[in-house]
């Protein structure tokens, strides 16, 4: 396990205390599995990496604990035009390129995106918690092949 790993995992067990969420062996292992993961999985994609490890585990589980971590901002939904939810781990602010051949998310910064000011009319509209950018094109290895 990297260090990095260590520390999100730590700071994880200390976020499910302050929200007085249980920290189940489910919770545990569905946070460690996308936290390990860069792909952005779907609640499928993780259901299949888990379910030989934990054998009892449904699918079910794994959308409602996946929803319970999104609700306390515990991980983030990326959103996308497909119909399936692909998730991450809270980290850093960044923004997403996907990929509308393979469908394959990779993450960018953008700081400047950060430093511009909102349009006026969005004053208006109430708090803005973040700023978050989706960009869709065919990335590099599907234009080749």
């Amino acid at each position: 396990m990297t260090p990095i790993l260590k520390e999100q995992i730590k700071k994880f067990k200390q976020q499910c205390r302050e929200h007085e969420l249980r920290l189940t062996p489910q919770r545990l292992e569905i946070f460690t599995a996308l936290a390990m993961s860069e792909d952005h999985p779907s609640a499928e994609q993780l259901y299949q990496r888990l379910c030989k490890k934990m054998p009892t585990l449904s699918l079910d589980t794994i959308y409602r604990t996946l929803a319970t971590f999104v609700q306390h901002g515990l991980v983030n939904r990326v959103d996308t035009v497909e119909s399936q939810a692909r998730f991450e781990v809270v980290q850093a602010q960044h923004h997403h390129l996907i990929c509308e051949k393979c469908k394959k998310i990779s993450d960018f910064q953008w700081p400047s995106i950060e430093c511009i000011e909102l349009p006026e009319g969005l004053s208006r509209w109430g708090k803005i918690g973040r700023k978050n950018v989706v960009i869709y094109g065919i990335c590099k290895d599907c234009m080749n092949s």
